[in-house]
């Protein structure tokens, strides 16, 4: 039998054509193209558990063949939440079922809502800037006028510069879209007091007859309420024609309602008028639109009377922008938006609509409904997609802070990537910082976990604003987070090297990504949302698994398939490439004693005699502390030093069983105890001292 030093050095050397082989075996080839071809069709873990192929597959990927009979403890663990720390398959010690769970989604990647809690927080933050923002914006209106009246020198000129002329208009109540720029001009040519001026004999000289007309139309509105009233009170008197009183009412009611309008048309013609010989009143412009000699555009109390009923006119923007209207505000968008369910949900609560389009600078007043409907069901991700029509970034913000489908209905946060990969990134990353500080005081272990915490809190919040793989590769903290979390060293890994990265398709076996000898960075490309032009998009399923979960679960199936084959000639290869899988994830002492074949290697590796397994656990934990350092297990050359020893031991261990049938190993990955040879405690103690030296 070939050795375990040179079986394991040549599988390793040459992994990716090792696992090449494998998959290109004819039994390992047909179970991945079923698997492939049916994992999309499973809807529920029953589904999935009654296709024999699929469920013994997945099994084996992560392990748990042994178990593949144990159906309803299987079924647990999938129906499982990992985000509960007391679910069912976070009581369970062994973490292979934790990893089976994670290769798995039958309860959706996410839930569908009208906004996820980083959306709300996102729109409230964004609501609070805008607000601040249209009063700053109403200062520097202030700003600029003060400081350009005094340079005015005719009533053209003012008309001309846009911003003080939307100035004046705002203060004066001037509606431009019905008043042409000629009739403004002719009123600031005009003086009030001059019954001959333009803004005396053109619309003051109409008050006396509209206040008449207002005076009537009252009237009116007064009298048909008093013969509605009265008709109403007819119906219940004996004898009454019912239907002839219902015509009546309904003639009355029309009436009112003329009545109402022109009331309100005139009360319009008048404050118009009144607004134009305010506006006449403060300027100083001649009936030329000059300036006398000597004169500015408007006297010290004119421009302070001018900013007063700008301000007023301002009124809906400053009271939105007081703490207490905003905090109002926030609170009842809170409440609302829980309830929304669709489009037509959104557009019909105030609330929530109004908030939303505030928050994006809209006026509510000014988009119409149908408008808003279609902006929001609008395909982010499709260029052509009615929202990028508008050119308008407004909408756009608008339609990514929701989520809904083409149909109004809710759907899924369009976000960079998962909760479940965000979180696993985050604990990966923390669990790397820790094995960094393996040999540090406890003090300093400490200081490192709670400073990765933070890295890895900072990164979840950080994540969310993430919409393409520019927005990653342009955020390197972010990309070096993400990099260290998966074990590998940034400093090697350069901006252009990542951009290959991403550009490749992963479904092309020979592209870049695929085509790297450590998969980890095809893992780390799987683990986003990134479409083929690099942009966030909502990712295809495959049944109850998301595109990186069926990779790993593929990935793990030929490394099952290699360690199970290897282990068939010489189980001292499986054990060795069994530890280096599992080295990344190790972070202590006890993940190696939980483990029986990493512990097996561990004593192998340093002639520990297996009666270590009898001592208490913490003694056991402070000899593995001893002989190894865990931070070096994230380092693969120290790792491969490691298990090159650990390869030449077996073989001497194990020479004199050579070639005679299968090695009690094998009981490691079945499920059976390890056996416990007879030494006692201070035996093993005295050649562990001697070893040590």
């Amino acid at each position: 039998m070939v050795s375990t030093y040179f079986g394991y050095n040549y599988i390793t050397r040459n992994l990716k054509q090792s696992l090449t082989r494998v998959e290109q075996q004819a039994d390992v080839a047909r179970e991945a193209a079923y698997y492939k071809a049916n994992i999309g069709k499973v809807k529920t873990v029953d589904d999935f558990m009654k296709d024999y192929r699929l469920y013994h597959y997945a099994m084996k990927a992560y392990g748990l063949e042994d178990m593949a009979y144990a159906k309803a403890f299987m079924k647990k663990v999938l129906e499982s939440d990992l985000n509960d720390s007391k679910s069912f398959v976070n009581k369970l010690v062994d973490k292979r079922y934790q990893e089976f769970a994670a290769a798995f989604s039958f309860n959706g990647t996410a839930t569908p809502v009208a906004q996820s809690e980083n959306q709300t927080d996102e729109m409230i933050g964004l609501y609070t800037a805008t607000m601040k923002s249209q009063v700053d914006a109403l200062a520097d209106d202030t700003n600029y006028y003060n400081s350009k009246i005094g340079g005015i020198t005719s009533a053209d000129q003012l008309l001309n510069d846009d911003r003080l002329r939307n100035y004046v208009y705002s203060a004066f109540g001037i509606d431009e879209s019905k008043w042409p720029r000629d009739t403004i001009s002719q009123v600031l040519r005009s003086d009030p007091s001059d019954p001959n001026s333009y803004v005396s004999t053109t619309f003051t000289s109409q008050l006396t007859g509209l206040n008449a007309q207002l005076t009537q139309a009252k009237s009116d509105v007064s009298a048909t309420n008093t013969k509605i009233a009265d008709y109403t009170a007819q119906l219940s008197q004996p004898g009454a024609d019912v239907a002839q009183l219902n015509v009546q009412i309904l003639v009355e009611k029309y009436h009112l309602e003329t009545y109402t309008k022109s009331v309100s048309s005139l009360n319009d013609q008048i404050s118009t008028i009144g607004e134009f010989g305010d506006l006449a009143g403060a300027f100083e412009f001649s009936a030329d639109g000059s300036l006398p000699s000597g004169v500015p555009a408007q006297t010290a109390a004119n421009i302070t009377l001018t900013k007063k009923q700008f301000d007023d006119s301002k009124s809906a923007v400053y009271a939105a922008a007081s703490p207490l209207s905003e905090a109002a505000a926030i609170k009842n968008f809170r409440n609302a938006i829980l309830n929304i369910n669709s489009v037509q949900s959104l557009v019909s609560t105030p609330a929530v609509y109004d908030f939303a389009l505030g928050a994006v600078g809209l006026d509510p007043k000014q988009v119409s409904q149908a408008t808003v409907k279609a902006v929001l069901e609008s395909d982010l991700s499709d260029p052509k997609s009615y929202v990028y029509t508008l050119k308008d970034n407004r909408y756009v913000e608008l339609a990514r802070a929701f989520n809904f489908d083409a149909k109004g209905n809710l759907t899924t946060p369009l976000v960079a990537q998962d909760r479940a990969e965000v979180l696993q990134i985050a604990k990966d990353y923390v669990i790397q910082a820790v094995k960094s500080a393996s040999t540090a005081s406890t003090q300093q272990q400490a200081a490192v976990r709670a400073q990765a915490t933070k890295d890895a809190t900072d990164y979840q919040e950080a994540i969310a604003g993430i919409d393409s793989v520019s927005d990653l590769l342009a955020n390197r903290p972010m990309v070096d987070f993400i990099l260290l979390a998966k074990g590998l060293d940034p400093r090697k890994v350069s901006d252009e090297f990542l951009k290959k990265i991403f550009a490749s398709d992963l479904n092309n076996p020979k592209s870049f990504a695929n085509t790297q000898s450590d998969p980890r960075f095809a893992e780390i490309v799987a683990s986003f949302n990134f479409d083929s032009k690099g942009n966030v998009a909502r990712l295809p399923m495959m049944g109850p698994q998301k595109r990186d979960q069926f990779r790993e679960t593929q990935a793990n199936y030929l490394q099952q398939s290699l360690e199970q084959q290897q282990g068939d000639t010489n189980p001292g290869v499986r054990l060795a490439l069994y530890f280096q899988r599992k080295a990344g994830e190790i972070t202590s002492a006890y993940d190696i004693l939980a483990d029986k074949a990493l512990s097996e290697v561990f004593r192998t590796t340093f002639n520990l005699p297996d009666s270590m397994a009898a001592m208490p656990i913490d003694q056991q934990a402070k000899f593995v502390d001893k002989f190894m350092k865990i931070k070096d297990l994230s380092d693969p050359a120290k790792v491969e030093k490691l298990l090159g020893r650990f390869s030449a031991m077996y073989d001497v261990k194990n020479s004199e069983s050579t070639g005679q049938g299968q090695s009690p190993l094998l009981n490691l990955f079945q499920g059976s105890s390890s056996g416990i040879s007879s030494m006692s405690e201070s035996t093993y103690l005295a050649i562990a001292k001697l070893r040590a030296h």
